[in-house]
Order: structure tokens, then C-alpha cells, then sequence
């Protein structure tokens, strides 16, 4: 019986930590911002504006990294040494909203951008 009862915890846990793994910076979405709020940029200030966001987005992107590594981690301790490791998950949050964000920011910069006749394209590589 309890055999089977901590086979069960342990599905439940992995079960559990791969569901609330943080998102790799890669596979997070640009929320919408629109266009219209750079509209009345000039192309210098959009440079200036995408250097800023762009900063402000690598900087996000290394945490929202470094927590899917950490919650790696912790899957890993729950499956292999201890299954209530698995609560200590992080999972998706306000860092990925942030980045989410941001990433949208750099959209809405670039389309401004592309009506200004500015030329700024941020390398997404």
C-alpha cells in the first residue's frame, strides 16, 4: 500500500511542477500595446524609447531564464529526492506579464517606427 501511495504522490508532484514551470523567455507572447502611444515620438525619441524597452526586456528576459532554471531544479528534487519540493514551483507570474509586456512595447515601437519612416527594427534573435 505504500508503495502505491508514494508512486501517486509522486505523479501528483511531477504532475503538478510541470504545470506551474516558469515559461522559457523565448515562449512568452507580446502582450498588444498599441501604436498610437509613440504616435506623437519623434524618431529620435523612438530610438531613445527602444533602447530603453529593449534594455528593460533583456534584463526581463534573464529573470523570467533564470526562474524556469530554478523551478527545473525543484522538479528535479521533487521527482528524484523529495515530492513536496514540487510546491516550491514558481511557475509563470508578474515576471512574465512584465516581460510579456515588453515585448509588446517593442512591437508597438517598431510599427510607430514603420509609419514614421524611422527604421528602427529591435533583433530578435
Amino acid at each position: 500500500m505504500s508503495k502505491t501511495y508514494n508512486a501517486a504522490a509522486v505523479v501528483v508532484a511531477v504532475s503538478m511542477a510541470a504545470a506551474g514551470c516558469a515559461s522559457r523567455s523565448d515562449d512568452v507572447s507580446a502582450a498588444y500595446v498599441s501604436p498610437i502611444a509613440y504616435q506623437s515620438y519623434s524618431c529620435r525619441e523612438l530610438g531613445q524609447e527602444a533602447q530603453r524597452v529593449s534594455s528593460a526586456a533583456a534584463t526581463a528576459a534573464g529573470v523570467q531564464d533564470r526562474q524556469r532554471t530554478n523551478d527545473a531544479v525543484a522538479t528535479t528534487a521533487a521527482v528524484v529526492i523529495f515530492w513536496p519540493a514540487a510546491f516550491f514551483v514558481g511557475g509563470d507570474n508578474a515576471k512574465t506579464a512584465e516581460l510579456a509586456r515588453l515585448k509588446g512595447q517593442m512591437q508597438a515601437i517598431e510599427e510607430a517606427s514603420i509609419q514614421k519612416k524611422c527604421g528602427i527594427a529591435f533583433n530578435r534573435s
